[in-house]
């Protein structure tokens, strides 16, 4: 009821102004070409990402930010979506998650221009130099263990971005109350209470892209039932 009543006001608010469009089937077709890799492609099905940052007000030339980015999946699109004009950051904090994905960020590094990788906290990005920033399914695991490191980790966000910038937030949707440490989840409600406390940002978008009624949220996002296919919840914010 919760994510109904939120959804319907933060629609409300995006009717009121505009709302930047990304050229869906352009991005579709870059990320078609055959240079880039098949196991990507085998993901795009569920992820719809050309959709989800049409949403979220991502334009190119934009300075993009994907935050604990690991191999960069994302990373990867979010470069064809900015172009040549724009730059994508690909943030991430060293350790084994990263060094395991070593040869495909090289790769990507290799093949994507626009792309720099950050490896070290958003607090060493540059005050006020990023348009958009994203975390895709990683917020929960920042968040649920140690929720004042990630109000420290959602002041970094907002140092590093541009007054009125961006914050896309993709999860994997929880019960509220439920094991979510465990699952690897985080309910919508307080992801958002999360983040609108933190005083950094304010919600103006919510939407159901993503959305799968057949997951129950009972069971973590690998195991096999749901084919990698979680019901996940698309959030944007502005920061203030």
């Amino acid at each position: 009821m919760m994510k109904k009543l939120l959804t319907l006001f933060v629609a409300s608010v995006m009717a009121s102004g505009a709302v930047a469009q990304l050229d869906i089937a352009a991005l579709a077709s870059a990320m078609d070409n055959p240079g880039r890799p098949a196991a990507d492609k085998e993901r795009d099905s569920n992820r719809k990402a050309p959709e989800v940052l049409s949403f979220l007000g991502l334009e190119a030339g934009m300075t993009a930010m994907d935050l604990i980015a690991i191999g960069g999946w994302y990373t990867e699109v979010l470069s064809y979506a900015v172009g040549d004009s724009g730059k994508v950051i690909m943030q991430n904090n060293s350790g084994r998650f990263v060094d395991n994905n070593m040869e495909i960020i090289n790769d990507r590094l290799s093949r994507r221009s626009n792309i720099e990788h950050h490896l070290g906290p958003v607090s060493d990005v540059a005050a006020g130099s990023v348009d958009f920033a994203l975390t895709a399914l990683n917020f929960h695991d920042v968040h649920n263990p140690n929720p004042a490191a990630a109000q420290g980790f959602l002041g970094q966000i907002a140092t590093a971005l541009k007054p009125g910038g961006i914050l896309g937030v993709i999860d994997h949707a929880g019960n509220h109350g439920a094991d979510n440490v465990t699952l690897h989840r985080i309910a919508f409600e307080d992801a958002v209470s999360a983040i609108v406390n933190s005083g950094q940002f304010a919600l103006v978008g919510s939407a159901d892209i993503l959305d799968n009624p057949a997951d129950d949220h009972s069971v973590g996002p690998f195991d096999p039932s749901l084919g990698r296919n979680t019901d996940r919840f698309v959030l944007k914010f502005v920061k203030l």
